[in-house]
């Protein structure tokens, strides 16, 4: 009987290893994955406030009754900036306002300015609207609105004198986005302060015009708040 009972499961033994083998033998079918997404490149939105730092040099031109040639002007200037966009389609209309400290200045010699005339501008504020058209994070602007700014005249051995004008300002520029929620941007602005009268206090009675016009070329860093992509 014990031989039976174990002649009996090597033959089952047998039967199922046979089984196993005739299963491996099949082929597996594969299976197939869905290919990974294709990276998009971010479509910018230029919508939101934004804070930001600019920096440059100008010259510029100013006349006086007395100086028929005119004094030409030089100087760096730097300051701070912010501004609002909104975005319609790709096009991007702003507001944007800034204070730069100005080192402008100039001095000329003339028949009736003897010892030299001075001209210069220590400060230059502008509040502009802006219009630009976005190629994704790339976008050219025109720009024009208010300047305020002061314009100082002296002459050696009188007491010189300056105002705060306003007067206007237009120009255009390149922003383009950099990594991260920033933008870097270059601009030039043509900037009218108007004019003066120093008159006695230059020395040159009773009337003395002075005037100041200004061009200036900077670039700029913003941060955006809120940047979209």
């Amino acid at each position: 009987m014990m031989k039976k009972i174990v002649a009996g499961c090597f033959a089952f033994g047998a039967l199922i290893a046979a089984q196993c083998a005739s299963a491996a033998d099949l082929s597996v079918a594969p299976i197939y994955k869905a290919p990974p997404p294709v990276p998009v490149s971010p479509a910018y939105n230029w919508t939101g406030f934004y804070l930001g730092v600019n920096g440059g040099g100008g010259w510029g031109h100013s006349s006086w009754d007395a100086n028929a040639t005119g004094i030409n002007l030089s100087g760096g200037q730097a300051g701070g900036t912010a501004g609002y966009n909104w975005q319609y389609g790709n096009a991007v209309l702003g507001v944007e306002g800034d204070i730069d400290w100005s080192s402008l200045k100039g001095t000329s010699t003339t028949s009736l300015c003897p010892s030299g005339c001075t001209s210069s501008n220590t400060w230059l504020s502008t509040v502009r609207g802006r219009a630009g058209y976005a190629f994704g994070g790339v976008m050219p602007y025109v720009t024009g609105g208010l300047a305020v700014g002061d314009i100082r005249a002296s002459t050696p051995g009188f007491a010189g004198d300056s105002t705060t004008n306003a007067g206007w300002t237009v120009g255009g520029g390149l922003e383009f986005a950099l990594p991260g929620n920033w933008t870097a941007k270059a601009e030039y602005l043509h900037v009218d302060l108007g004019r003066m009268n120093c008159g006695a206090n230059c020395g040159i009675a009773p009337t003395d015009n002075v005037s100041m016009h200004e061009d200036v070329v900077r670039a700029g860093l913003n941060y955006h708040f809120g940047w979209g992509k």
